[in-house]
């Protein structure tokens, strides 16, 4: 699983029996990786950065779970493979995690839009985030999904900046009903970066 992967292909996946023996260390790795590509913003919004490794565990374990083998794969590949950023951005599933079912539900409602108010800021200069090409995730009457894919495609001149450790980097929702920004740290800057062709 090379960093510089854009692509999942049918050999990159380990068969079934193997994935099972060493799941456990695979998801270990993986998560441990992940520890540093997770951004919270606000109460409840949580942005989870993806890249090859992490759609490359997510093809595998739906593959694991729904044991659908070689006739299952491409579907998985096709869902998944967008999801890989490819040199000149950034790619987030944003998660609304409210455990209290009642609640989470007045809030998915007052929430409709929020994929489309995502940003992230260079000292300032915005970068807008773009839904991903998903069917809609906000039914007719008003009500939002608990999860959405947002992309950020960057300029070179940005891609500079957001390696240059003295322009601030904020990760934000502009939302009328949620309105909230967190600071990118260092380590997880770091780590995001890695998301860029060199």
């Amino acid at each position: 699983m090379p960093a510089t992967e854009r692509k999942i292909v049918p050999a990159d996946i380990i068969a079934y029996q193997k994935y099972a023996a060493e799941r456990s260390e695979f998801r270990k790795n993986i998560v441990a990786m992940k520890k540093n590509r997770r951004v919270e913003v606000g109460p409840f919004v949580t942005f989870y950065f993806e890249n090859y490794d992490t759609m490359w565990l997510q093809v595998q374990e739906m593959l694991h779970i729904e044991k659908g083998g070689e006739a299952q794969l491409p579907d998985e590949l096709q869902a998944y493979n967008p999801l890989i950023p490819q040199g000149s951005e950034l790619i987030a599933t944003l998660m609304i995690e409210i455990d209290d079912p009642q609640r989470r539900d007045r809030e998915l409602y007052r929430l409709a839009g929020i994929e489309e108010s995502t940003y992230i800021a260079l000292n300032q200069e915005r970068i807008p985030g773009i839904p991903t090409e998903y069917d809609e995730r906000t039914t007719p009457d008003g009500k939002t999904s608990s999860v959405h894919w947002v992309r950020f495609k960057f300029i070179p001149e940005q891609l500079q900046k957001f390696k240059t450790t003295a322009v601030e980097i904020v990760l934000g929702l502009a939302h009328p009903a949620y309105s909230h920004m967190a600071v990118i740290m260092p380590d997880v800057r770091n780590e995001l970066a890695k998301d860029f062709a060199p």
